[in-house]
């Protein structure tokens, strides 16, 4: 009896493989796949369903079986491929943020667990670059009932600063490791950015909505513009200079004599900073600001030796600072 174990393991991970390809299978079919007889098909649709996978009997001419949702999470099957991007995806949020990171960091723990040696070292491979800065926690909950209202398009009602207020929800987005809502402020008639982690949804929502379009039809560029003091239509500040939603007017790239992990939670989101590692003890650091000084000021604050790649502008701006420094 032993002798067979590893046989029915086999077959019991293609039954159920074969079981989340498609919505329906015939038992003829299922077993006409696995090379076994009907009656066996049955007994490894019992065995899976002790395991606590929700597989159904479709009744019909030919008979079947369906793999529905259940109230537990039962163990999951996954390819190679499917395995490395969950754990890829969990490794961006434990670095980039957005109050899930203890989570996040369970989750991929526990899948790089149980993975072959073969895939964990392709996952270890994946470097993550973190933009902005860490997050205050947002309750997953909020983030569900954010997501819902706009999903079904209806009038959110929500406590913000201690203030009722009321919005048309049209996108659920993430910057700089930070959670906000863009909506349609009802009390204001304008648009709005909204932090999750300041919003506390009120029950029971207003009515549906017919959607408006975003200023400039994309919601990225409109929430960079917002942070940069443009409206968003390439209207007052934040521009390039030809009329459009543009990045900063100085912008600037240097190497951190410090950790990626020791940079990234405090990269300045504001000034949309971007931290890549180089290696155990260094990074690369690119952000932007309204001026050189201003931006040199800004990697200043990291206690690290700084090497600027660029532009000359930002080397002077160093210069610039070290001399009023030294003459405070």
């Amino acid at each position: 009896m032993m002798e067979d174990m590893p046989k029915t393991s086999a077959r019991l991970l293609s039954l159920l493989s074969l079981l989340q390809a498609r919505r329906d299978w015939p038992g003829a079919d299922l077993a006409s796949r696995l090379e076994v007889s009907a009656r066996t098909v049955r007994r490894d649709v019992d065995r899976l369903r002790e395991l606590g996978y929700p597989i159904a009997t479709v009744k019909g001419p030919d008979g079947g079986y369906r793999l529905g949702a259940g109230s537990e999470l039962p163990p999951l099957l996954f390819d190679d491929d499917q395995a490395v991007a969950l754990a890829a995806a969990l490794q961006s949020a434990v670095v980039g943020g957005g109050g899930m990171e203890e989570a996040a960091m369970r989750a991929l723990n526990t899948v790089r667990q149980v993975m072959p040696s073969r895939l964990r070292r392709r996952v270890d491979m994946f470097q993550v670059t973190a933009i902005g800065t860490a997050a205050a926690a947002v309750g997953v909950e909020v983030l569900m009932t954010l997501s819902a209202a706009v999903h079904a398009r209806e009038v959110l009602r929500f406590d913000y600063a201690d203030a009722p207020r009321k919005a048309e929800p049209h996108h659920l987005v993430t910057r700089g490791g930070r959670w906000y809502l863009v909506a349609w402020d009802l009390d204001r008639d304008d648009w709005r950015v909204f932090r999750a982690d300041h919003i506390s949804p009120r029950t029971p929502n207003g009515p549906r909505f017919t959607p408006r379009e975003v200023p400039g039809g994309d919601v990225a560029a409109f929430v960079t513009s917002r942070f940069q003091g443009n409206d968003g239509t390439g209207g007052a500040g934040g521009t390039d200079g030809t009329g459009g939603v543009g990045g900063w007017p100085c912008r600037g790239e240097v190497i951190l004599h410090a950790p990626i992990a020791a940079v990234a939670p405090f990269a300045p989101f504001a000034h949309d900073a971007v931290v890549e590692e180089l290696d155990s003890e260094r990074c690369r650091l690119v952000l932007g600001s309204w001026s050189w000084p201003a931006l040199a000021a800004a990697i200043g604050v990291f206690d690290a030796d700084v090497e600027v790649v660029g532009p000359p502008e930002l080397k002077a701006a160093f210069a610039l600072l070290a001399r009023r420094y030294a003459a405070a």
